[in-house]
């Protein structure tokens, strides 16, 4: 892996993001020449502060920031005759609450973006490749499970969702029509949830919900009975794959489930956070009714990834809630 990403250049989009900057940490120490792009709507900037000054300009030689949005060409915001070995589209809102609130960026960034950069790569570098972050939200509420990568998944094309999920799969429609049709070297990872360090603690998702609110010793909120099921993986897992994938020769035109299969109802993982942080403190709940469209279940078949990248998730639940912990800690309490 090493070896491959020695010298070159490599284009990030949503650099400044949690999984964006988990990126940059990792990539920077590999002697790549990194060039990351965000416009800051939901990342954030103090998330690369070990390699940018507050206005933006990078303290390390091989990373460049670019303040823009790449839902346009990319000549609009790439310096003239850039050429690129790896584009890693990372860039999109995440959780239900920043993307509703975000609906436009949130599809054009997984779609009309996702066709900018494969276009931009055809014209400058046909032999580079691409790699989308696509969703376990492809699945909508899956009817099968553990989810595999040749379901079509159960999604509500119209509903307060659809902004991510539907564009996440225009995003693989992209990054399909390029690989079989043009012959470009796409690939897609399917993104199971995911916490970790670089987490914005007003995310909205589960975990970071739960961390904030135990910080506070206010009640953890459940919606509906906390029976619905979700499978966490820790960043630097996550990472891991993502870089495996993105090197390997020989996986053009895959799709790739990534995340930890360990499956936790959500009042299992209200439990857990609890102990984590009140060491044995009785559970203070809050019931909330379920959103419409949530899945009631999630978790990933990974043996693809297992088989192909050769790895499997290393860090616990626990012990990734404890250095997530620690991280909220640090910043906000």
């Amino acid at each position: 892996m090493q070896e491959y990403f020695q010298g070159k250049t490599v284009l990030l989009t949503g650099a400044a993001g949690f999984i964006g900057s988990n990126l940059v940490s990792r990539l920077l120490p590999m002697g790549v020449n990194l060039i990351g792009v965000d416009n800051l709507i939901t990342g954030r900037i103090q998330n690369l502060s070990d390699y940018l000054d507050e206005s933006g300009v990078s303290k390390v030689e091989n990373f460049q920031f670019i303040n823009a949005d790449v839902s346009q060409p990319v000549d609009k915001y790439l310096p003239e005759n850039t050429i690129v070995d790896l584009i890693l589209h990372f860039a999109s809102p995440a959780s239900p609450p920043r993307y509703q609130a975000f609906p436009v960026e949130t599809y054009l960034v997984n779609s009309m973006a996702t066709h900018y950069l494969a276009e931009f790569l055809m014209k400058t570098n046909q032999e580079g490749r691409l790699l989308f972050a696509g969703t376990s939200e492809a699945y909508g509420n899956p009817q099968v499970h553990p989810q595999t990568e040749d379901y079509w998944g159960n999604v509500n094309p119209n509903g307060k969702r659809s902004c991510y999920d539907e564009s996440k799969r225009m995003g693989e429609t992209v990054c399909g029509v390029f690989n079989r049709d043009f012959g470009l070297d796409t690939r897609i990872v399917r993104i199971f949830n995911t916490y970790g360090p670089n987490m914005d603690p007003s995310d909205g998702r589960v975990i970071p919900n739960f961390i904030t609110q135990a910080l506070r010793n206010e009640p953890l909120t459940i919606y509906g009975d906390g029976s619905y099921t979700r499978s966490y993986c820790f960043v630097d897992d996550l990472v891991e794959y993502i870089l495996r994938f993105a090197s390997k020769q020989g996986l053009a035109g895959e799709t790739i489930n990534i995340g930890n299969p360990g499956e936790y109802t959500v009042l299992e993982t209200a439990k857990i956070v609890n102990e984590v942080i009140n060491h044995g403190k009785e559970l203070e709940v809050e019931h909330k009714e379920i959103p419409s469209d949530d899945p009631a279940k999630r978790q990933p078949d990974i043996s693809k990834a297992i088989q192909l990248l050769e790895y499997e998730p290393q860090v616990d639940f626990k012990d990734g809630l404890v250095k997530t912990v620690e991280y909220f800690r640090k910043i906000a309490y």
